[in-house]
């Protein structure tokens, strides 16, 4: 069976499934297995993809328009087709002309894979120069840190994959003070509107 799913961004009205739904159709997707979610891909709160993982069975194939409506981030996205791989279900996306159930669709895949496990590098990379350079700055004493080490690489990943810092503190219970101290001290600098940098607070 074939299942699709489309996502358009709330943040723009002029936005319409309709060029995504049409070439789904296109592809063979019944109009009833179709799913939507008018979202931010930062946005991890998606209904419409809940519900289209939970359409999905074995030896189904996932349809969407272009990768980037499917995940939040590199590593998000091979996230989802790992488990799509392993619960025996292929990702077609057709602006790409990617089909994991192909040989050159399966070598992306692992290429995706690699990327992503670069992505996690650099993070943690970043993380241990910040709090050298704490160190090294005398920043040793004072109120011990609340966030281990592991849960300060989970925290960077999310808000690397575009997750908000209100939903960072909801997910690992961290108080927003917190939060922003830890970020000062590791110097994490996220990207704002239109990839300029911006500061941790």
């Amino acid at each position: 069976m074939l299942v699709g799913y489309m996502r358009v961004s709330s943040s723009d009205e002029r936005q319409s499934v309709d060029l995504q739904r049409d070439a789904l159709i296109a592809a063979g997707v019944d109009d009833r297995h179709l799913h939507q979610d008018k979202a931010s891909g930062a946005r991890d709160d998606r209904p419409g993809l809940k519900a289209c993982m939970a359409d999905l069975r074995v030896g189904d194939t996932l349809i969407v328009w272009k990768l980037d409506r499917l995940g939040r981030s590199l590593s998000h996205l091979v996230r989802i087709i790992e488990d799509l791989k392993q619960r025996g279900v292929a990702l077609r996306s057709l602006t790409e002309a990617i089909d994991t159930a192909s040989v050159h669709g399966n070598f992306l895949f692992n290429l995706f894979g690699t990327l992503a496990e670069y992505e996690r590098a650099l993070i943690t990379e970043r993380v241990n120069a910040g709090l050298a350079a704490a160190r090294r700055r005398g920043r040793k004493g004072g109120r011990p840190p609340t966030i281990g080490a592991e849960k300060v690489e989970q925290i960077l990943a999310a808000l690397e994959g575009g997750a908000s810092k209100a939903s960072v503190c909801r997910s690992f219970q961290v108080p927003r003070s917190t939060l922003i101290d830890m970020l000062k001290r590791t110097g994490w600098v996220g990207a704002g509107a239109a990839g300029k940098p911006v500061n941790a607070a």
